[in-house]
Parts: structure tokens; C-alpha cells; sequence
């Protein structure tokens, strides 16, 4: 599902335009990533928990060449999955 259909189902379910919606999901997703970057966890009860971790330097190669190449650390993006969400997509 692309954002535009996301879009869509919401507006259809909630009853608002498809603006406002818009606008409110451009919100929320501006809202998660300044948390991430200030280090915060975004938690949502019974769908899950986005949360950064670093993840440490190291060393891999280059299939094609078979070059060795350092990979600086980094932070990245978790997300967890909650109990609610994962009984109800098996």
C-alpha cells in the first residue's frame, strides 16, 4: 500500500478529507522522526515500539570484487513489534 492509498482509508474510516488527513499523517511521521533522532522510543500499545540502536563498525567485502571495505558505525532505526498487532496478522 503506497501513502496515497494509505491516505485514502484513513480519510474513508475517519471521515475527514483527505487534506486534513494528509496533513495529520505528515504530522505524525515528522513527530516520530524528531523523537528518533533526539534518541527517544515512540511507543504505541498493542502495535509496537520504534526505537534507535547503533550499530558498531565493521568490516565487509565487496561481492563483485572481493574488495574489504569498512563500514563506520551507525545509528538505525527498530522497530518491535506489539502482541496485539503480531496475534493479528499470524
Amino acid at each position: 500500500m503506497k501513502k496515497a492509498e494509505f491516505i485514502d482509508a484513513v480519510a474513508e474510516k475517519s471521515g475527514l478529507s483527505k487534506k486534513d488527513t494528509n496533513e495529520a499523517l505528515n504530522a505524525i511521521l515528522e513527530t516520530i522522526t524528531e523523537a528518533l533522532k533526539a534518541k527517544k522510543t515512540v511507543s504505541f500499545i498493542g502495535f509496537g515500539s520504534f526505537s534507535t540502536v547503533k550499530r558498531a563498525a565493521r568490516e565487509a567485502r565487496v561481492p563483485l570484487t572481493g574488495e574489504k571495505v569498512q563500514i563506520p558505525e551507525r545509528n538505525a532505526v527498530k522497530f518491535k513489534v506489539g502482541k496485539s498487532l503480531k496475534d493479528s496478522v499470524a
